[in-house]
């Protein structure tokens, strides 16, 4: 829940343009940008209410950014803040990804041009371990625990990475663990 001394969306078009914006910087690691702009800029929403509304957009179907965009729209405005924050976070990009790709076409075969995407994905891998470094804290508040959330993660690490295990598993088999876990935890 938004507390009311807390700054806060004042219209749908403060929404669209907000996220139109935010979309607009997160070029290929959107979670840092989202992060830096709704806590820690707009403060829209605390450290630890993020890192729970991201927890959610992680698990629904659809681009994570996307799904938390609805959710903040809706807790302001309803239904018509969901779909002006979806629409910031799609119209303009949308547009802009259309006139990329006719580029891209063009000068694809260029060396320089595909050193640079593949320098690009370094930087992406880069702002979310850091995002996800900035997030650390907030677990001190999870019901889980460091400790338990860190083996979650070390578990998940190795999954995923290692034994390449399917992401849609790990989210069902640990995400479903850690669930019940953190409801046992809240309910005694």
């Amino acid at each position: 829940m938004a507390c009311d001394d807390r700054p806060r969306p004042t219209s749908l078009s403060d929404l669209f343009f907000s996220f139109t914006w935010l979309a607009l910087q997160g070029f290929g690691g959107v979670l840092a940008v989202v992060q830096q702009e709704l806590v820690e800029r707009k403060r829209w929403m605390t450290n630890e209410e993020f890192v729970e509304n991201w927890a959610v957009a992680q698990i629904l179907p659809g681009p994570n950014v996307i799904n938390i965009s609805i959710m903040i729209g809706s807790r302001y405005f309803g239904l018509p803040g969901a779909l002006a924050a979806m629409s910031g976070m799609i119209v303009l990009p949308l547009l802009l990804l259309l006139v990329l790709t006719v580029s891209y076409q063009q000068f694809s075969d260029i060396p320089a041009v595909a050193g640079a995407l593949r320098g690009m994905g370094a930087v992406a891998a880069g702002l979310i371990m850091a995002t996800g470094l900035k997030m650390l804290p907030a677990l001190r508040k999870n019901p889980l625990g460091v400790p338990l959330c860190a083996l979650f993660a070390g578990v998940c690490f190795v999954c995923i990475a290692l034994l390449r295990v399917p992401l849609v598993y790990v989210l069902f088999g640990l995400g479903g663990i850690a669930c019940v876990i953190a409801y046992w935890r809240i309910g005694r």
